[in-house]
């Protein structure tokens, strides 16, 4: 699945609240583009994705059913 069919896909379903796919489009965004960004910018990119995605914390931790 590519960016766009990602996009499509939560733009389908109302998934726009639900933070780990926007970080999952994101992260294949930056995919996409790895070829064309340097090294260090692709990392730079990278850590800063990974530390929005620890910031999302456990808040599904009980909700499991209704969220995913």
């Amino acid at each position: 699945m590519n960016s766009e069919d990602l996009a499509k896909y939560i733009e389908a379903t109302d998934s726009i609240s639900k933070p780990w796919l926007l970080v999952q489009l994101r992260l294949k965004k930056l995919q996409e583009r790895r070829a064309t960004i340097s090294a260090e910018e692709y990392e730079r990119e990278l850590a800063d994705l990974h530390q929005d995605l620890m910031k999302l914390g456990e808040w599904w931790r009980g909700i499991e059913a209704e969220v995913f």
